[in-house]
């Protein structure tokens, strides 16, 4: 049985050094910024990014997109998830 997008997404947390969610929840502003700084992504702006602009910039790091320009900045789908779980280590047990 594959994995549900709730357990990638703690995978995927833990592996970045956040906390699992017993519920299943986007991440937020933190876990996005913790997951830009496990692909070394570089976030060169005084305040935090916004949430749209750091999707896009983690689907160019994980090979998702082209580009941070190319990339969709909705919601991680399970196939963005996997490919992000890929890009930082995450391991996740069905």
């Amino acid at each position: 049985m594959s994995p549900t997008v709730h357990e990638i997404r703690n995978a995927i947390r833990e592996t970045t050094g956040r906390f699992e969610r017993e519920v299943d929840a986007s991440f937020t502003k933190e876990e996005l910024q913790a997951i830009c700084e496990a692909l070394g992504v570089a976030l060169d702006e005084p305040d935090r990014p916004s949430t749209t602009r750091m999707r896009r910039r983690i689907r160019a790091a994980a090979g998702i997109a082209a580009s941070p320009e190319e990339a969709d900045d909705s919601t991680f789908r399970k196939a963005d998830l996997e490919a992000i779980a890929d890009a930082v280590g995450a391991s996740f047990e069905s």
